[in-house]
């Protein structure tokens, strides 16, 4: 059974036109992605803004750089967090599933191309995560696993990303009807963010093919 709950929460929200109920939660969706907790963690900690240094990107992996690690933790539970909650969220308020679909690709998109960094985020990974979580615990619970096994056994976060992207759909689709529901839209947008997430690690790819890329737990370099 999907993770998607069924019944919408008993929250007025006659204040909008049905006409515009849907565009607003799907904005809502996107302004919640927007959230930049690498950013927001790096400045309660005191830290280094984590855009500049390492590879420059707002996401865990690059404030791991920094050597704090409960840091890097805090931001990766954040973004995954805000792909949950955005998801859960749009559901509970009795969206349809395509709505929920296009609301997950919003708040994924809102973390890539976050409105309040002037449209330079993250990768997305840990929100695709929390995305999946929402959608499928168990199908969730897989692509952990493949990020996991191919993070502790080649120490490269972005080789780790990069196959569970890969993964993901497929595991979201063979598991319908066998473990819970594959709704088509839903599949639609896994491969979207799939194709998204392979995009935003084109650099690390190059870089993989050239024995440069940097593994888990090097230290940063400022740029």
């Amino acid at each position: 059974m999907t993770a998607i709950p069924p019944s919408p929460l008993n929250i007025p929200m006659s204040f909008l036109p049905p006409f515009l109920m849907n565009p607003a939660l799907v904005v809502l969706a996107y302004l919640i992605g927007s959230v930049p907790f690498a950013v927001v963690v790096s400045r309660l900690y005191g830290l280094q803004d984590p855009r500049s240094y390492g590879s420059g990107n707002p996401g865990a992996t690059n404030v791991l750089r920094s050597g704090n690690k409960s840091a890097a933790v805090l931001t990766l539970l954040g973004d995954a967090a805000k792909g949950w909650f955005a998801v859960w969220l749009v559901a509970k308020l009795g969206a349809s599933v395509p709505v929920v679909a296009v609301a997950a690709l919003a708040v994924f998109l809102g973390h890539l191309y976050p409105v309040f960094l002037k449209f330079k985020g993250g990768k997305g990974v840990a929100t695709a995560l929390g995305v999946m979580i929402a959608i499928e615990p168990l199908m969730a619970i897989a692509a952990m696993a493949t990020w996991l096994i191919i993070a502790v056994f080649f120490r490269y976060s972005s080789l780790a990303a990069i196959v569970c992207a890969i993964f993901a759909p497929f595991f979201y689709v063979f598991g319908g009807n066998l473990a819970w529901t594959a709704y088509p839209p839903l599949t639609i947008v896994l491969v979207i963010i799939a194709l998204f997430l392979l995009y935003r690690h084109r650099a690390n790819i190059s870089r993989l093919l050239a024995g440069t890329e940097p593994r888990l737990g090097s230290k940063k370099k400022t740029r």
